[in-house]
Order: C-alpha cells, then structure tokens, then sequence
C-alpha cells in the first residue's frame, strides 16, 4: 500500500482570537494559513509574498 504523506506543519504566530501557520506540502509546494477566529484564508507562496509587500507599504 502507499502510504499517503501529510504536509509538515509549523505555527508562526499566533494570538487569543489569531494564528498564523504555514504547510511545506509533500509536492514540494509551501501554502501559509491565516486563521482569523472562525475564518482561514489560504494563500500559496507567491500569494502570501504579495500580501507581505501589500502590508509594507502602509502610509
């Protein structure tokens, strides 16, 4: 049989009502999780990279 293989999973923060984690996926593919109480908005590097620049521009 072929074992199915799980993502490896670490939490990079996380508050009260918040956290933040992200999946390095066996397909090599990393995709990062912000839970936000009850809602989670999944978002693949290249989309989590744009949210960060997003972020930084603040004025």
């Amino acid at each position: 049989m072929t074992e199915a293989k799980e993502p490896k999973t670490s939490t990079l923060s996380e508050t009260k009502n918040y956290a933040l984690w992200k999946a390095d996926e066996p397909d090599g593919e990393t995709t990062y999780h912000l839970e936000l109480n009850n809602v989670t908005v999944h978002f693949f590097e290249e989309e989590w990279q744009e949210l960060l620049a997003l972020m930084s521009n603040q004025k």
